[in-house]
C-alpha cells in the first residue's frame, strides 16, 4: 500500500510538472481579470470617462481630462503623480508625502514628488506605462491591471507575487519632441 501512495505521489508531481508556464500564466490571468471586475463591481470608481480592453484585462478611469491633446509619445520625458494600491486598496506607494503618512508607509529619506522617466524603454512597470499612453497631459486616471502588467511573479515590498494592482495618476508634464517642436516654429 505504500508503495501504490508514494507511486501515486510521484505521478501528481510528475503531472504537475506538465503544466506549461503559458497555462499557468492564463489561470493567473483570468483569476485577476475576476478579481479586478469583482473589485470594480464593489467599488464606485468616479469618472468622466472610461477605457477597457477585455484582452489585456486593463480598465482606466478618468476622474479629469484635460482637454489639451498633448499625449505622450515614444522618448518622452514624463512627470507623473503616483498612488499604487493592492485591490484590498492597502496603498503600497505613492509620490504623495501626505498619502504616505496617511497610509503608514512614510519614509524619511525619501523625497516625496512627481516622478520622471523616459516613456517607451521599460523604467516603470507595463501596466502603469500603458495607462500613462492613454492620457494626454494634465489627465488624472485610475487603472487596474492584471499582474502580469506589473510585478507578475516577483514579490515586492508591500506587494504580494501574482498581485493585480490599481494606479491613481497624474500626468503632470510631457517633455519631449511636441515641446522643441512648438518652440523652434
Amino acid at each position: 500500500m505504500r508503495r501504490v501512495s508514494i507511486g501515486i505521489l510521484s505521478l501528481l508531481i510528475l503531472l504537475s510538472g506538465c503544466v506549461s508556464d503559458q497555462e499557468n500564466f492564463q489561470i493567473i490571468f483570468e483569476r485577476d481579470v475576476e478579481n479586478i471586475e469583482k473589485y470594480i463591481g464593489e467599488n464606485a470608481i468616479p469618472s468622466v470617462k472610461e477605457f477597457n480592453d477585455p484582452a489585456l484585462g486593463i480598465w482606466i478611469f478618468w476622474q479629469e481630462t484635460s482637454g489639451g491633446g498633448i499625449k505622450p509619445e515614444l522618448g518622452d520625458t514624463l512627470t507623473v503623480n503616483y498612488t499604487g494600491k493592492l485591490l484590498n486598496n492597502s496603498v503600497f506607494d505613492t509620490s504623495h508625502e501626505d498619502v504616505a503618512r496617511e497610509n503608514n508607509i512614510f519614509d524619511p529619506n525619501r523625497t516625496y514628488e512627481p516622478i520622471q522617466f523616459v516613456s517607451g524603454y521599460s523604467q516603470v512597470i507595463a501596466g502603469f506605462e500603458f495607462a500613462l499612453f492613454q492620457m494626454e497631459q494634465g489627465d488624472k486616471a485610475t487603472v487596474l491591471f492584471p499582474s502580469l502588467y506589473g510585478y507578475g511573479p516577483a514579490q515586492q515590498p508591500g506587494i504580494p507575487s501574482n498581485s493585480p494592482l490599481i494606479f491613481e495618476l497624474e500626468l503632470v508634464k510631457i517633455n519631449g519632441i511636441q515641446e522643441e517642436e512648438v518652440i523652434d516654429e
